[in-house]
């Protein structure tokens, strides 16, 4: 450990100060949507703004612990943390306490604790330990199954509790993996993959009439659009050899996958997820159920004009039409009572932070702390992207904070943790080689 004198040294200010900003914009918001005029102070302990003043101070002491730690620290002790995680997960399926529909938490007394908001830190840490160990190239089909299985472990516990909005942040760590020499081709078909899905959730709802009196389900004519796409690509390449069997294969998959996509979607997501899902794409459009939520989060966010309200004056953050606005709907107070320059003042905050961690990481003389810039870099991308998104319809309702604002002890505490660890990383840099 370093002397308490020295653990501020040649830290990025920076990103501190935005921290600081960033957490104290967070607090102010959380007590403006959870705002009681029975207890109008902001200390106290009996409402989610005294709580969440607790859980930001001990932030900061978590924030302090970490900087006097060693940096060897972190990559020493990363598979050991990760275990740590992995095994809270497994515990919190036999002894956590189910909060809507999800056995995600334990509690102690008032206040709660979520392992999968941990987990994204220990999986980053043995994400990180295990790429910077294999030299220069990512390279090889089991070098990259070891790196995916080190995500789907903790992926595939949180999905049992179930939590789909967590399981989906470790996608986020795909761009970790191309920066240290993921083939480009693997987020194309990602993204295909993507397409598909939406592709196939739309046309399942269609039917198209032929003549004769013949009708087709949307799907199926979209297999009969893939098979057609194949046999053009087999004739322009049918000089080379196997191609015969790469196409069959390929359209065995894709054919495979677009009709799995039924079974994913009736059978595996619950019917909250399905409303929701539909609502998105315009299947279904329920402003009074599945979409309502999203629906007054943009009628609050609308209402704020350029400059908002003004601070306890949000007609939807005070007559509490929006659910869950001060977690998982939290920008929508930004929103309404800080309107449109609020708002943005908070995004660009995000993006320099953003953008300092890429640059930080970037600047790295060791391979461990470079690849763990980049895990926080895209944790925290997904989270701002996906979280702003639901608030103004153009994601889903997966139910992820954002970082910094939303209410709750371990998101702010995880969130802490992932980026002063980094911080304290970058802190050293000039004393570590490798």
């Amino acid at each position: 450990m370093r002397a308490k004198s020295s653990i501020f040294q040649n830290i990025d200010w920076t990103i501190f100060w935005v921290y600081t900003a960033l957490v104290i914009m967070g607090w102010i918001n959380i007590y403006a949507a959870t705002y009681n005029e029975q207890h109008q102070s902001i200390f106290d302990l009996s409402m989610s703004y005294g709580k969440q003043m607790i859980w930001i101070v001990t932030s900061y002491l978590l924030m302090w612990i970490v900087l006097m730690l060693d940096p060897r620290f972190f990559s020493r002790l990363a598979y050991p943390i990760y275990a740590i995680c992995i095994v809270l997960l497994i515990a919190v399926l036999v002894f956590g306490t189910e909060i809507k529909g999800a056995k995600s938490w334990f509690t102690f007394g008032s206040f709660s604790f979520q392992p999968s908001e941990l987990a994204k830190y220990g999986t980053a840490l043995a994400l990180t330990y295990y790429l910077s160990s294999l030299g220069k190239k990512f390279q090889g089909i089991f070098v990259r199954i070891k790196a995916f299985l080190i995500l789907l472990i903790p992926a595939g516990l949180i999905l049992l509790q179930p939590d789909t909005g967590s399981v989906l942040v470790y996608a986020s760590f795909i761009f970790v993996m191309y920066r240290e020499g993921l083939s480009g081709n693997i987020l194309l078909i990602g993204l295909g993959a993507a397409t598909l899905f939406v592709l196939a959730l739309l046309l399942n709802y269609t039917t198209f009439n032929l003549p004769f009196d013949f009708q087709i389900s949307g799907q199926t004519l979209m297999i009969v659009v893939v098979g057609f796409i194949c046999l053009l690509i087999y004739q322009m390449f049918r000089r080379y050899k196997g191609i015969k069997i790469v196409i069959v294969l390929v359209f065995g998959v894709i054919a495979g996958y677009v009709y799995g996509v039924n079974y994913l979607f009736n059978e595996v997501l619950k019917p909250h997820q399905q409303s929701r899902i539909n609502e998105l794409l315009g299947i279904e459009h329920d402003p009074t159920g599945a979409g309502y939520n999203v629906h007054q989060s943009m009628i609050a966010i609308g209402s704020g004009g350029v400059f908002g309200k003004g601070f306890l004056q949000g007609t939807q953050t005070k007559f509490n039409f929006v659910p869950e606005q001060s977690t998982d709907f939290i920008f929508c107070t930004v929103g309404e009572e800080w309107g449109y320059f609020g708002s943005f003042v908070v995004i660009v905050l995000f993006l320099v932070l953003l953008f300092r961690i890429v640059i930080i990481a970037e600047r790295q003389r060791s391979k461990f702390s470079r690849i763990y810039g980049y895990c926080v870099a895209s944790i925290f991308f997904f989270h701002l992207a996906i979280n702003v998104g639901m608030t103004i319809g153009l994601a889903p309702v997966i139910g992820i904070p954002l970082p910094f604002f939303s209410y709750g002890g371990s998101s702010l505490w995880a969130f802490t943790i992932l980026l002063f660890t980094f911080i304290k990383m970058d802190s050293e840099r000039m004393h570590i080689l490798s």
